[in-house]
């Protein structure tokens, strides 16, 4: 068995790509750098990986696959899914050995990405419907989240889109970055030391003293609202849960 080992990036999957066919040995799996070896391993090599070799298989795959099978694969990396990088590498060499497979489902590797990529565009679909700002009382409104996966890249446009007027951050809190809009540009943040962050994490609820006086008052009205809306003699706890996960409850403001 020929084991490729990379540094869990993307661009490690596309240069492993690149040697395979450069030393024309297909691995039988991709491993992250670190990872214990199978057990009936007979060769191992280390791919190491470059801007250029990434750049040369990406651009063969531009000619190769459609806008939305190229999509897939990038949306499919953000499940951050330990056992992607096998099939994912495979999928990709297979491209350049037989063409467009991305609708071939009866292949097992597509089979995989794609449904991979299904669940990470569906974790963004959440995503947009239960994030909740508060409005701080320097006019930025905040959000916090922490998603299965790695959407906060893919949802930012959505609300760059919809609020491109309006100072906002969107955190999130199981990977400690965000995406601040000052109004024009989107910028990818991180904190040095969170312990200085004016929200919780557990909650994502801004401090009393950052939270603008206005929002309290709105924050009070909705959770009024939504238990107003609610019919006791209709409420079906089990298409609640289908509907809004509880995972996703902790940063609504209608659960707290």
């Amino acid at each position: 068995m020929l084991v490729y080992t990379f540094d869990r990036t993307l661009d490690g999957v596309l240069s492993a790509v690149f040697d395979a066919y450069f030393r024309r040995q297909q691995a039988d799996m991709l491993i992250g750098n670190g990872d214990q070896l199978p057990l009936f391993c007979d060769e191992v090599w280390q791919v190491t990986t470059t801007e250029e070799k990434a750049s040369r298989v990406w651009a063969g795959l531009e000619k190769k696959l459609a806008p939305e099978a190229l999509k897939l694969i990038t949306v499919s990396w953000q499940s951050e899914d330990a056992t992607l990088s096998t099939p994912l590498f495979h999928y990709i060499y297979k491209v350049f050995r037989h063409g467009d497979i991305a609708r071939n489902f009866a292949d097992p590797d597509v089979l995989f990405v794609t449904n991979t990529a299904r669940r990470v565009m569906h974790e963004q679909l959440r995503m947009k419907q239960f994030i909740r700002f508060q409005k701080a009382k320097d006019g930025t409104y905040l959000g916090v989240v922490a998603p299965d996966t790695d959407v906060l890249p893919l949802v930012t446009g959505h609300f760059q889109d919809r609020f491109n007027d309006q100072p906002w951050l969107i955190y999130d809190a199981r990977r400690h970055y965000g995406f601040y809009h000052d109004g024009n540009t989107v910028t990818r943040i991180t904190f040095d030391d969170e312990t200085q962050i004016t929200f919780s994490l557990s909650n994502g609820r801004l401090d009393d003293d950052v939270l603008s006086e206005n929002d309290k008052l709105l924050q009070d009205l909705w959770r009024t609202y939504f238990k107003a809306i609610c019919i006791k003699e209709r409420i079906n706890p089990r298409k609640q849960l289908n509907d809004m996960p509880r995972r996703y409850w902790r940063y609504m403001t209608e659960k707290q």
